[in-house]
């Protein structure tokens, strides 16, 4: 008979309740004499996926690129800046592939780039295997953040199997191939580890409070107390255990109110390989981790907040990395005192594979979108700690066979000791009686080792039998019945959970005593929620008084007959799809109805829609999708929150606006909580609202205390006072470069941030920033003057024509704050006060103006005089293409006024701001002796060019006095016709030289841009070099030439107008 066994602990019989027998010490696995343990280095492998839906419509662009196992990725802000990282594996799975008529993704040509899944589990998942049957211990750890693709590669979607059931399917193969030279067994466990609480996905009762334990001996390690371990016989049926341990952890996710994506699955297969002629048991332990999303790990980037997330949450991915540190350090020799195993339950489970006896796989999944770049960096930054682990594996044999051995040698001697004494005819019947004992006891024993499986396997059968006959019973039902199932933003448990509408009246809620009952679970499902009525083929739903029922987006409040494929929401997120009749179904494909189009649908209901652009047309504006996007994932999330806050009687309001706005209804108190910080807080708020409940539950109830009315300090719903963002305006600098004054009128709306990369805003009109609602917080005044160094405005005659006459020379001018009007902030509360801050050109820290108070229409009159004292090229292009963002920030009583930190800030004793003292060289340019010397040249040749232009405007104003002078027609006409051919001929010189400095320009900029193949051998870069100089050498004889021809250009005019002047000297 051919058996097999997977476990996720070393003691697969404690958690099967098998006979006190086979627990003693004895059965323990030990590694053979003969095995040394040898270093192993953790072997690393990254996937690169294709964009998602959001990716694409964002206009995303591929900032990862791939050269055999090395992989570089490239700084979206700042396109000089890469980093290359080398793995032992690396697949490229972003583009070059097709799908077949099987639906299998596969390389667009023969041999192409694209890595599919057979290709990553013939490196991967081949390794393991191979591992396990020699007798090691393998691990596998799928490690990335949310949708990179993790669960792709480790699971798989349809045709496409990922590296589990693959991994599976070729163990069952190997096991029927072996089957004459060898006995396997194989167990299979499923757990989860949500909130530093492990799960038993396979248990058959009642979740136990606070999870399972985690226990620790000499012998086994850690291993899970009461973990259920199920023997396996086949392929199929671990695949149904997959599902049922996915059901499971989809009702405990909503019941829970919890997110998966947050949560790390173990799958542990325990491999007993029973060689009977050379009297050997091989036993392995295959780990196959899915870790949470390693953005979960980040503290809310740059935001300080005072409740941490890391108290249960976060703790098992910040371990982890702890672990793998402090590992890393000491593979290079570094003396480390201590690793942090047992700080979290994941690294408890997973000491053996990390410095310990196991041979380890990480596979490391990442977008290549630039809107991921901080994810995908810190998770290659991770994965290169992980490769330098090293463990010591060993190969595992099981004393059971020994034991059995050593029992028949005993009872051998015991029957041979019997007969001894009865040919010897001695009466030693007391001692015959104990022999005969022991030799009964051995036999037991024997027979009890040699049995255990195939009991266990019975028992198996029949829970599979029963798993069999109930998804029977579900697909008869699917084919006679409407239904609903369940949508969940984790696309592995969407369609799990069906809920069937059969004839009659049904109520579902949490009601589960009444006969005609559908018991579901989650925030803000009442007792009795609504009816289903299934009447004449027809069924409608019916919300029941103080229940929240969405329908296609639309709130409904009378009963609403049901289409095939509607979208129903129950409570505040519990997300269903409702299938017909089967008559009404024909070939729809549900799939396209996914946790997303569920909240999209939810906000175009609220007005927060983008038309058509919304199905990815070429018009919409990635920054407007970008908003969006972001705008529905907080969506259910801020509903959930809010349901909390009314449930423990917080009496706050969460409105959603991309920043959370937070309001305290007693004291008008306000907060703005950024969309990382409002995250970390909603987890906070979901462990206070569950401690509530269990402190109100049954007989534990006590009146009037609660943790949830704990101290303030505790409480998530509340922060210390400070200042609110309340809007900002775009003042364009553009004036400045030719020194001409602006003034303008600012309407300043709310503001909208998307993430922590960026600050997008919808353009609607010249100045006019709109947020979620579109709502005007004011109108702001401002002016922008150059003037003297003295602060004397410039008049008409000051204004430039060309930009680059300030290059080399000062540059002053002020910002003029005049008046705000129309304050929202205050007209709302009268208490209130504002501030306006901003920030130029390299000032680290902004400025703030004064403080105005109580004030709807507040006078500011604040004026700030800036200062460069040597103007640069790179000061000049920021004046021509920038703004000044100017922020609104509004106070409450409680916060301090914001203050100006003038550290790293050059002042005058007059106190002008100096924001640049001297001409900063190109950090291009400074790379190449060549450029830079050019750069000098050209600088030096433009200072005397300026000074030239100022002695032929100085000549030009005495040429006009002397013209103006004369009274003679002749002298007239002979003035008139010698200033316009001069000039003339000035301009059409600086055209030309304008022209060919354009050119020269581009060259520039080409050579900046040129970069060696990542691909290029020492061949390919002595070619690159020797064209780069060829370039070099070109670009700086253009330069020279263009130069030369303005100054002949120049020394010919001028000689010509002083010769010609002669006549009036």
């Amino acid at each position: 008979m051919t058996t097999c066994n997977l476990t996720l602990s070393e003691g697969a019989e404690h958690s099967v309740r098998t006979s006190p027998v086979l627990i003693p010490a004895c059965c323990t696995m030990r590694a053979k004499a003969s095995d040394m343990p040898s270093k192993d280095c953790v072997k690393v492998a990254v996937r690169v996926r294709p964009f998602n839906k959001r990716e694409r419509d964002a206009g995303s662009r591929c900032i990862v690129s791939m050269v055999t196992s090395s992989i570089t990725i490239q700084d979206p802000r700042e396109s000089q800046s890469r980093r290359t990282f080398s793995f032992d594996y690396a697949y490229w799975s972003h583009s070059s592939f097709a799908q077949d008529s099987g639906g299998l993704y596969v390389p667009e040509e023969p041999g192409g780039r694209y890595a599919d899944q057979n290709s990553v589990f013939q490196d991967l998942g081949e390794g393991i295997l191979e591992n396990a049957l020699q007798g090691y211990n393998a691990t596998l750890l799928a490690y990335g953040q949310t949708g990179s693709g993790k669960s792709y590669s480790m699971v798989g979607y349809g045709p496409n199997k990922g590296l589990v059931p693959k991994l599976c399917d070729r163990l069952f193969q190997a096991i029927r191939e072996n089957q004459d030279t060898r006995q396997c067994q194989v167990f299979f466990s499923m757990l989860e580890i949500y909130n530093e609480q492990v799960v038993d996905l396979l248990s058959r009762g009642s979740r136990t409070p606070g999870g399972l334990r985690v226990r620790e001996e000499q012998q086994r390690g850690f291993y899970v107390e009461a973990l259920r371990t199920v023997p396996c016989d086949g392929a199929t049926q671990v695949e149904q255990l997959m599902e049922q341990g996915t059901r499971t952890r989809t009702t405990a996710a909503t019941n829970m109110n919890a997110n998966s994506s947050r949560s790390h699955m173990l799958i542990i297969l325990q491999l007993k390989q029973i060689f009977s002629k050379e009297s050997i048991t091989k036993q392995s332990n295959i780990n196959l981790v899915d870790l949470a999303g390693s953005e979960r790990q980040r503290s809310s980037g740059s935001e300080a907040d005072r409740l941490k997330e890391g108290a249960a949450i976060n703790l098992s991915l910040t371990t982890l990395g702890n672990v793998i540190s402090s590992l890393a350090d000491v593979a290079v020799g570094k003396k480390v005192v201590h690793i942090p195993y047992r700080d979290s339950v994941l690294t408890k489970l997973l000491q053996s594979a990390l410095g310990g006896n196991s041979r380890t796989l990480m596979i490391a999944t990442l977008s290549p979108a630039d809107i991921c770049y901080e994810e995908s960096l810190s998770t290659l930054r991770y994965a290169e700690r992980a490769k330098r682990i090293q463990n010591r594996a060993v190969v595992n044999e099981s004393p059971t066979e020994r034991l059995v051995k050593e029992l028949k040698a005993e009872n051998a001697r015991l029957l041979q000791r019997l007969s001894r004494l009865g040919h010897e005819g001695r009466r030693a019947n007391d001692e015959t009686k104990e022999l005969r004992q022991l030799l009964t006891h051995n036999e037991l024993q024997i027979r009890a080792i040699q049995t255990l499986w195939e009991q266990h396997l019975q028992e198996a059968l029949k829970d599979w039998e029963q798993q069999y006959a109930n998804i029977t019973q579900e697909r008869r039902m699917m084919q006679m019945h409407p239904y609903v199932l369940n949508i969940n933003e984790d696309a592995q448990l969407s369609g799990v959970v069906k809920l069937f509408i059969e004839e009659g009246d049904w109520h579902i809620g949490l009601c589960d005593s009444s006969p005609r009952s559908i018991s579901i679970k989650g925030l803000g499902i009442q007792e009795r929620h609504a009816v289903f009525r299934n009447e004449q083929r027809r069924v409608t739903l019916t919300p029941l008084a103080g229940s929240k029922v969405i329908v296609n987006g639309n709130t409904v409040f009378h009963p609403t007959e049901l289409q095939h494929l509607d979208r129903l929401i129950l409570g505040s997120n519990c997300t269903y799809l409702f299938i017909g009749y089967p008559s009404e179904r024909g070939g729809d494909d549900w799939s396209r109805y996914d946790y997303d189009y569920f909240q999209s649908e939810l906000a175009a209901a609220e007005g927060i829609h983008l038309g058509d652009s919304s199905a990815g047309s070429s018009h919409t504006d990635p920054s407007l999708l970008a908003v969006f996007y972001d705008y529905v994932k907080l969506m259910p999330m801020v509903a959930e929150a809010n349901q909390m806050s009314q449930e423990l009687d917080k009496g706050h309001d969460l409105q959603k606006e991309l920043v959370v706005r937070v309001t305290s209804l007693g004291s008008k108190q306000v907060w703005m909580w950024s969309k990382a910080k409002f995250v970390n807080r909603k987890f906070l708020m979901e462990d206070a609202y569950q401690q509530h409940h269990v402190e109100n539950s049954g007989d534990n109830r006590i009146e009037g205390l609660s943790t949830a009315a704990s101290s303030r300090d505790k409480d998530p719903f509340w922060d210390p006072m400070e200042p609110v963002l309340l809007g900002t305006a775009h003042l364009w600098l553009q004036s400045l470069a030719f020194r001409i004054p602006l003034e303008e009128q600012l309407e300043v709306h709310l503001s909208v941030l998307i993430d922590e990369h960026s600050q997008i805003c919808f353009i609607i009109s010249c100045w006019q920033v709109l947020g979620s609602e579109g709502t005007e917080e004011a109108i702001l005044q401002a002016q922008l003057l150059p003037c003297t160094s003295t602060g004397f405005p410039m008049g008409e005659d000051d204004i430039l024509i060309d930009p680059s006459e300030l290059l080399g020379r000062r540059l002053d001018f002020q910002l003029l704050l005049e008046q705000c009007c129309g304050l929202r902030w205050i007209r709302e509360v009268r208490n209130r006060g504002v501030q306006i801050g901003f920030r130029l050109f390299n000032c680290l820290q902004p400025l703030y103006s004064p403080a105005v108070w109580h004030n709807v229409n507040p006078l500011l009159d604040h004026r700030v005089h800036f200062a460069s004292l040597l103007t640069s090229q790179r000061l000049l292009d920021y004046l021509q293409s920038s703004a000044v963002v100017l922020e609104l920030w509004g106070l409450q009583e409680g916060c301090t006024d914001l203050t100006s930190s003038l550290e790293g800030v050059r002042m005058t004793t007059e106190g002008i701001f100096i924001i640049e003292e001297a001409g900063l060289t190109d950090p291009a340019l400074v790379d190449s002796p060549e450029l830079g010397f050019s750069s000098r040249a050209l600088q030096r040749d433009l200072e005397q060019l300026q000074s030239v232009n100022a002695s032929l405007r100085k000549e030009n104003q005495s040429l006009r006095e002397q013209l103006n002078a004369a009274r003679t027609g002749g002298e007239g006409v002979h003035g008139r016709s010698l200033r316009p051919s001069c000039d003339a001929e000035f301009a059409r010189s600086l055209k030309v030289f304008y022209h060919s400095m354009t050119s020269v320009r581009g060259q520039l900029q080409r050579l900046r841009r040129r970069r060696p193949s990542e691909e290029s051998d020492l061949l390919g870069l002595r070619l690159f070099v020797d064209e780069q100089n060829r370039l070099l050498r070109d670009f700086s004889e253009q330069l020279e030439q263009s130069v030369s021809t303005l100054k002949q250009d120049v020394a010919a005019i001028v000689r010509r107008k002083r010769e010609r002047s002669g006549i009036w000297s």
